[in-house]
């Protein structure tokens, strides 16, 4: 007989399921509120770093008093607010640099409209200053913070801004952080491993095989190259041994895949009937998309008929696996190398959405080279 949930009261046990429940609620509901207050808190702050450092940009402080500026503002405001951290001198010069890089990024945005365009069509491109403000009326030297800005703690804005190259790089990663609720580390070591870069990289036919909502997102969860820095291989290895690899990795598989993905199963059965059955190698469900994701692996370049056996699989995941209420099923081809023209060619004409993208582990694959090296001089000694 399962136990009911006891809370002790200051007048005695209360014992009934249903305050119990109620009191659930009300610490999640205060946690939340917690959330929301901590973000408050945050965004007024990052509201007052913003106007600061727009102060300082459009004053030209440095170049009106002198290079000693820094040191004074920082000693008045803590005289001023001896309570308040965050005005050392190296924080005001991020806050100067971080209204900076938004401002000058957008000025150098404003071009016209015709050299805006796609090279392949007429279709006009969205500009990161309609996202961060869609509804601006204010000049461009008067930005004020958008407000999405607040939901991201300041060290990720700096990391931002000082190491990304440009502004549709940074709102990559700002959305990043909001999604997918980065930690510093965590930003700071996707945009390391240039995660921008990669995602939306590899060639695919989603653009002709899906809805267009359904093609930009299915095409967000693809990345080229893949890193596969985790593993250790043999000098030597075929299919088998990545894949073998790879599951025994699957933790870091999975993070290098990206945000959503579920692992299903290896070498997964799809039977068509009792004499007829495949084994995909590997089989994930993307939860936000809700579709599943079919991944062959080749430790070779690739070839034009990898593409129709994925396509293959693609149909028969469709029509065996596939629920009520999934997106269309997608295929992920990774090879240890491939000609861009050939694998366009080669997705031209197939029915379903397949993408295909290289990955890399040579730096692994040369250390485990030097080792076995290093392994034999030692046997040799002994």
């Amino acid at each position: 007989m399962q136990n009911t949930p006891v809370f002790v009261y200051r007048s005695g046990l209360i014992t009934d399921k249903s305050y119990v429940e109620w009191l659930s609620e009300l610490k999640q509901r205060f946690q939340k509120s917690q959330v929301k207050a901590a973000i408050r808190v945050n965004s007024t702050m990052l509201e007052f770093y913003w106007s600061l450092g727009r102060d300082m940009n459009s004053m030209r402080a440095e170049s009106k008093w002198g290079s000693g500026f820094y040191n004074q503002l920082s000693l008045d405001l803590k005289e001023m607010f001896p309570e308040q951290t965050g005005f050392s001198v190296t924080n005001l010069k991020y806050m100067k640099r971080w209204y900076a890089f938004y401002n000058e990024m957008l000025t150098n945005r404003q071009r016209p409209v015709d050299e805006n365009r796609h090279q392949a069509g007429d279709e006009i491109r969205q500009q990161p200053a309609d996202e961060l403000y869609p509804n601006r009326q204010r000049p461009i030297d008067e930005l004020e913070m958008p407000e999405f800005f607040g939901q991201i703690p300041w060290g990720q804005h700096i990391d931002i801004i000082t190491k990304c190259k440009n502004l549709d790089e940074a709102i990559f990663y700002l959305n990043k952080v909001i999604d997918g609720g980065w930690s510093r580390p965590q930003l700071s070591d996707n945009i390391e491993a240039h995660l921008y870069q990669a995602t939306g990289n590899a060639v695919s036919n989603f653009s002709t095989t899906l809805p267009a909502l359904q093609s930009s997102l299915a095409q967000e969860i693809l990345k080229d190259p893949y890193h596969f820095e985790f593993l250790t291989l043999k000098p030597k290895y075929d299919e088998h041994d990545l894949e073998e690899a790879l599951v025994a990795n699957i933790t870091r598989f999975l993070l290098e895949l990206g945000q959503g993905f579920a692992y299903v199963g290896r070498q997964m059965e799809l039977r068509m009937d009792e004499d007829t059955a495949f084994f995909p190698d590997l089989v994930f469900y993307h939860i936000p998309q809700k579709r599943y994701v079919i991944i062959e692996l080749k430790a070779v370049e690739f070839m034009p008929e990898f593409a129709g056996k994925l396509n293959f699989y693609v149909t028969a995941a469709d029509h065996l696996l596939r629920g009520q209420g999934d997106n269309p099923s997608v295929g992920i081809l990774i090879c240890k190398t491939a000609k861009k023209t050939v694998v366009e060619w080669s997705l031209k004409d197939i029915q379903k959405p397949l993408g295909v993208a290289t990955y890399q582990l040579e730096e692994v694959v040369e250390r485990t080279v030097k080792e076995l090296e290093i392994a034999k001089a030692k046997q040799v000694k002994e």
